[in-house]
């Protein structure tokens, strides 16, 4: 299904913390607002010794900055915020810079500079929080997809977290596990904004609702036909198997077990379900699975997973801890000059970034090289990973989405096999500045 629409037009100007204003307003009235400046978001680790991580968010960041705007309404709310001057100034503000950035689905590393917003100090410290908050909230669920994916070895996940987060929070977390490998949402707000496929039955609501399993599996099957999935943990599993194959016939499409010792229960129902001649039968299960479920499970007859609060949730870790850091200015001769943070915990490295992928004969990655101030250079088997997103303010990085879904599976193949891995280690490979 093709998307509405991936922007809704609606101002992001006010998706922004205080202090980008006043610091503006300072900035302004100190006369280096329009200094030449070079912020970079990148992170300083992978969360909870995970091997690697994955880029989402480029998609919804580029329509936040291309809605970044002041109209009447926004500038009405920022009364007593900042002065005159700088109302007048933002009422005007258009992003007029460049942006280069990961292409969405990319898997990263520490200190890889996922976006480079080149601009003013006035124009690129407004998007500080807009982008941090965009890209430290997809990315968390699209690298819990992509492990969740991983670890299901080609058998179809469907999300299925909305009523687990905020409503919104909901329609961003199916896009970004769609780019890692999630075949299908619960989200009916993300297949109409993003073209994400929907899928769904019913719940156990539906089931007591009638005075009979047997009387509401005939009313599924005759509106939805005999290739729905049948949730059959109501009751008793085991009769609501035999009467769901009673009323749908061999053809029934699949049920789902949502409680209970997944494994064995999916082994006995397998096995039921051949006795009944429903060989072609599927089965689904659900119940707070996460990447390690998913991979206990590799052994048992289960033919797909849904998978809900864990992954809205970034499966323990619901943010990437990316940061936005100035790390080059304009110095007194014109010339950039190296800046960053030197605090001993949080420390960044200053200049421009470039990146690419280090790759061995075969195609496999070796190191994540980031050169500063000048592009590292290529052996001729690496990849280049920064792309143009925005140039001379005009979006230019837009591309379908399930571009960003087959370019997550390319980067995931070409990464060392300990990736496949679900505990805890090392980045899969290190990251060196040159």
């Amino acid at each position: 299904m093709a998307p509405v629409t991936e922007s809704t037009g609606a101002s992001t100007a006010l998706l922004t913390d205080h202090y980008e204003l006043t610091m503006l307003q300072a900035a302004l009235e100190g006369g280096a607002a329009q200094r030449r400046s070079v912020f970079e978001l990148f992170p300083r680790r992978l969360p909870g010794g995970r091997r690697y991580g994955v880029v989402a968010g480029v998609g919804r960041a580029l329509d936040a900055i291309e809605a970044f705007r002041f109209d009447d309404v926004t500038l009405a709310a920022l009364d007593g915020v900042v002065d005159d001057r700088t109302l007048t100034w933002l009422a005007g503000y258009r992003f007029h810079g460049d942006v280069w950035g990961y292409p969405e689905g990319e898997a990263y590393f520490p200190q890889s500079p996922l976006a480079i917003v080149e601009s003013t100090f006035a124009e690129a410290v407004l998007l500080e929080t807009v982008l941090l908050s965009i890209y430290n909230h997809d990315s968390a669920v699209a690298s819990a997809a992509s492990r969740m994916t991983l670890a299901a070895d080609g058998r179809p996940c469907i999300e299925m977290g909305s009523r687990r987060t905020h409503e919104e929070a909901a329609v961003a977390a199916a896009r970004a596990a769609y780019v890692a490998g999630f075949g299908s949402t619960s989200n009916l707000a993300a297949r109409a904004r993003y073209g994400v496929p929907s899928a769904g039955t019913s719940a156990h609501s539906f089931t007591l609702l009638h005075d009979t399993e047997e009387q509401a599996f005939r009313a599924q099957v005759e509106s939805l036909g005999k290739g729905t999935t049948l949730l059959v943990d109501t009751y008793d599993i085991a009769e609501a198997v035999r009467l769901g194959v009673e009323v749908a016939g061999p053809e029934l499409g699949a049920v789902r077990i949502d409680s209970g010792d997944l494994g064995v229960l999916a082994v006995a129902v397998r096995e039921q379900l051949d006795e009944l001649g429903a060989k072609d039968t599927r089965i689904i299960v659900t119940s707070d699975l996460d990447e390690y479920a998913i991979a206990a499970l590799a052994a048992a007859p289960v033919d797909g997973y849904g998978v809900g609060t864990q992954l809205v949730t970034g499966s323990g870790h619901p943010t990437c801890g990316f940061v936005y850091k100035l790390v080059a200015r304009e110095g007194e001769d014109g010339e950039l000059v190296s800046v960053a943070k030197k605090s001993a915990d949080k420390v960044s490295v200053g200049g421009r970034k470039y990146a690419l992928r280090r790759r061995d004969r075969r195609g496999r990655a070796e190191a994540e090289v980031i050169g500063i101030g000048t592009p590292p250079v290529d052996d001729g088997d690496d990849r280049p990973l920064l792309v143009p997103l925005v140039r001379d303010g005009e979006i230019v990085g837009r591309e379908p989405l399930e571009a960003a879904r087959e370019r997550h599976v390319a980067s995931r193949d070409e990464l060392p096999i300990t990736v496949r891995s679900m505990a805890k280690g090392d980045p899969a490979i290190p990251t060196i500045f040159v």
